[in-house]
C-alpha cells in the first residue's frame, strides 16, 4: 500500500425518505437510556465488499442503487433522518431533549481510494486509513442537534466497496444499528432483484420509545445549558488496533476449561472468552499494574431480553448498559480463566429485570450524563458490539462481506469489539484496541497465542 493513500470525496448530497408519514410530525421523545450517551460517540461500524459487477444499465451505478435504497429505508427508520431538539425554559426551569423527525435527511458521500482489499485485510494492525473511511469523526451524540444523526460514506476500493455508517447512539444501539443496516442491504437486495414491494421488510422496527409504568415521556434534565455535561474525549494517538480470531474449537475449548474449573455447565462460551481476554489484557499491562490495584471487565448487555415482558428484538432504540466483574490484579491472575468467568457469569445472571427498572427508577429521580471517564483507566477491559448481531447476513445483492471494520469513534485502552467471525459457526472477532507497549506484551503472550487462530490472525 502507498505510504499516504488519499481518500478523495467525488460527490456528497443529502438522502431523504422516499416518503414521510404521521409519525414524522410527532417528535420521540427520549428514554434514560438514550439520554444517558449525549457524550458518547457516534457508533462507526462499516462493511466491506469485493466490487460488485457493473449494473445492466450502464447509466444506473451501484451508488445510485445505494442512494434509492437507503431513501426507501429511511421511510421504516424515520428518526435517523431527523436531528436533536433541546427544550428550554425558565419559568418553571425545564430542559428536555427530544428527536425531532421532520427535517429528514442523512449526509451520503461517495468516495474513491486507491487502495485493494488485500491492503486492508492483510496487514497486522488495522490500517490508519480505515478512520477516513468513516464521517464525523470525533462527533458526541449531542452534537445531533446540527449534525446529521446519520452520515454514510461509501468508499469504492480498486478491487472492493466499503460501506460504513456513522450513527448517532442517541437514535439506536447496537442492536439498532444492524437492523438498520440488514434492512438497508434487505432494501437493496430487493432492487437489484427487481422486486419493488419496499414497504413490506422482513423486521418493521418498533420506533415508539419504551419507558418505565407511570414515567412521564418528557424527561426534565437537571441543566440549564449543554456546557454543564458536554465531556468530548479524544482517543489517544499512540493506540494500536488489531484484530484477533477465535476458531468455534479453540472457543469450546476455553468454555469447557472454565467450566470445568468451576465444577458447573453454565458459564457460557462468550463469558469465557471474555474471561480470557480479561486475563491475558491485564498480562500484558503487568509492566504498569501492581499486584494490589483493581481491574475490571465490563460486557456490554442488551436488556431487551432481560425485562419483563421481554422488549421485542425489533425495538428500535437504546436499550443496553454493562455488567461488570471486578477484582485486583493478583487475584484474577493467580486463578484460571474460569474464576474470572464465574465472577462474569455471576454479573450477568444478576443482571435482572428487577434490577434493570431499579437502575431506571434511580437515574429518573437523579439524571446523570456519561462522562467517558468513568469508563475508561488503564486497568479496564470493555467488551463491546456482540457476535450475535448479524453483520455478515448484510447482503446488498453482491454477496457476502469480507470483512467489518470500524472507524476512530468509541476506542480507548482496553476497548475490545466483538465480532462474528466470517466463517460463522460460533466462530468470533475481537479487535482490541492497546498501547503499543501493552500490545506487543500481547502478542507475545504463549497462553493467549494457543487459543487464538493463526490462520485468520489478520483478517
Amino acid at each position: 500500500m502507498a505510504s499516504h493513500p488519499v481518500i478523495r470525496h467525488i460527490s456528497r448530497c443529502s438522502i431523504k425518505p422516499e416518503s414521510l408519514s404521521d409519525e414524522s410530525k410527532e417528535p420521540l421523545h427520549l428514554n434514560p437510556w438514550d439520554l444517558s450517551l449525549l457524550n458518547a460517540h457516534y457508533i462507526q461500524k462499516g462493511l466491506l465488499f469485493s466490487k460488485p459487477s457493473p449494473t445492466k444499465d450502464p447509466s444506473f451505478t451501484i451508488i445510485d442503487h445505494l442512494k434509492d435504497s437507503l431513501s426507501r429505508t429511511l421511510v421504516h427508520f424515520l428518526p435517523l433522518a431527523g436531528h436533536l431538539v433541546t427544550h428550554k425554559q425558565d419559568d418553571p426551569p425545564s430542559y428536555s431533549i427530544s428527536l425531532d423527525c421532520n427535517n429528514p435527511g442523512v449526509d451520503f458521500v461517495h468516495a474513491v481510494a486507491d487502495v485493494t482489499m488485500a491492503d486492508i485485510l492483510s496487514s497486522v494492525d488495522v490500517p490508519p486509513i480505515v478512520k477516513s473511511f468513516f464521517l464525523l469523526d470525533r462527533a458526541i451524540n449531542h452534537d445531533g442537534h446540527n449534525l446529521p444523526l446519520l452520515a454514510v460514506q461509501v468508499t469504492e476500493f480498486l478491487d472492493g466497496i466499503f460501506i460504513a455508517c456513522s450513527f448517532d447512539h442517541i437514535v439506536g444501539d447496537g442492536t439498532s444499528y444492524w437492523h438498520f443496516f440488514n434492512t438497508w442491504a434487505e432494501i437493496c437486495r430487493m432492487m437489484v432483484k427487481g422486486n419493488h414491494d419496499y414497504d413490506h421488510i422482513s423486521r418493521p422496527p418498533i420506533l415508539r420509545r419504551w419507558f418505565l409504568d407511570g414515567q412521564r415521556p418528557i424527561i426534565n434534565l437537571p441543566f440549564s445549558h449543554h456546557d454543564e455535561f458536554i465531556d468530548r474525549y479524544s482517543p489517544p494517538e499512540v493506540l494500536r488496533e488489531r484484530f484477533f480470531h477465535f476458531s468455534s474449537q479453540s472457543i469450546a475449548r476455553l468454555k469447557a476449561k472454565a467450566n470445568a474449573e468451576c465444577n458447573t455447565t453454565t458459564i457460557s462460551s462468550f463469558q469465557a472468552l471474555s474471561s480470557f481476554v480479561w486475563r491475558s489484557v491485564t498480562r500484558a499491562r503487568c509492566h504498569l499494574l501492581s499486584q494490589l490495584q483493581t481491574t475490571t471487565c465490563r460486557l456490554a448487555i442488551n436488556n431487551r431480553s432481560r425485562l419483563n415482558p421481554p422488549l421485542s428484538t425489533d425495538y428500535f432504540g437504546n436499550c443496553v448498559e454493562t455488567a461488570s466483574a471486578t477484582a485486583s490484579v493478583g487475584e484474577l491472575l493467580s486463578h484460571g480463566i474460569g474464576w474470572g468467568a464465574w465472577l462474569l457469569h455471576e454479573a450477568v445472571n444478576d443482571h435482572t429485570d428487577s434490577k434493570v427498572r431499579g437502575k431506571l427508577e434511580v437515574w429518573t429521580k437523579s439524571p446523570i450524563i456519561y462522562q467517558y471517564c468513568n469508563f475508561i483507566d488503564p486497568c479496564t477491559v470493555l467488551m463491546g458490539s456482540s457476535p450475535r448481531f448479524n453483520m455478515y447476513g448484510c447482503d446488498f445483492g453482491w454477496g457476502k462481506a469480507e470483512a467489518v471494520r470500524s472507524g476512530s469513534a468509541n476506542k480507548f485502552d482496553g476497548k475490545v469489539s466483538s465480532y462474528p467471525g466470517r466463517q460463522g459457526r460460533g466462530s468470533v472477532d475481537l479487535e482490541v484496541s492497546l498501547p503499543p507497549e501493552s500490545m506487543n506484551a500481547l502478542e507475545s503472550d504463549p497462553e493467549f497465542l494457543v487459543a487464538v487462530s493463526p490462520s485468520h490472525q489478520h483478517q
